[in-house]
Parts: C-alpha cells; structure tokens; sequence
C-alpha cells in the first residue's frame, strides 16, 4: 500500500470520527446555574441553548436587570462546559491533533 493511499485511509476514519462525534455532541445536555440555582441553563454539546428554567421567586419586575444577568451568566458557564466538553472530545478522536470543526464553537 503506497503512503498516499494510507493517508487517504487514515483521512476518512478521521472523517467517520468527526461525524460520530457531532452526532454525540449533539444529544449531549450540559446544564450550569446562577444566582445560588435560581437560573438554569441548558445546551447541547456545540453549545447551543436548549433550555432555560428560571425560579420564580427570581422574577422581579422592579430589578430585571438582575434577572438578566443570571441568565447569562448561566447561558455563558454552560457554553463555557459544552466547550470544554467539546475540547476533550476532539483531542480524543484526532489522537491530540489541533483541529476545528465548521460550526462549532
């Protein structure tokens, strides 16, 4: 076998990986909290949110702006985890190898 053809072999395990990958990130749920637990956020392993849960005794209308902040406090620590979860997953599959996915982080 020529090298040309095991590079060729090699590049599209890297290829079936990066697409089993992506489909896992994919059903992955990271979720992170602010406020003591009073906001919660969730998204999926590229860090997209999914989901948003707010307590209600959080909810007041004469100070928003707090509410605002916790939710992107939460939003920001849960993409921040996706990221790393992210991160790790790579570093996996590309056997160490620097490498970045279109649309992902």
């Amino acid at each position: 076998m020529t090298d040309m053809q095991q590079l060729m072999r090699l590049g599209q395990q890297l290829q079936e990986k990066m697409v089993k990958l992506q489909e896992r990130l994919d059903g992955e749920e990271i979720s992170a909290s602010s406020g003591g637990g009073m906001v919660t956020a969730t998204v999926d392993g590229k860090g997209g949110v999914t989901k948003v849960v707010i307590d209600p005794t959080v909810v007041d209308p004469r100070d928003v702006e707090m509410l605002e902040d916790l939710v992107l406090a939460a939003v920001g620590e849960a993409q921040n985890k996706a990221r790393v979860l992210y991160e790790e997953e790579m570093k996996k599959a590309t056997g160490g190898l620097p490498m970045q996915l279109p649309g992902l982080f």
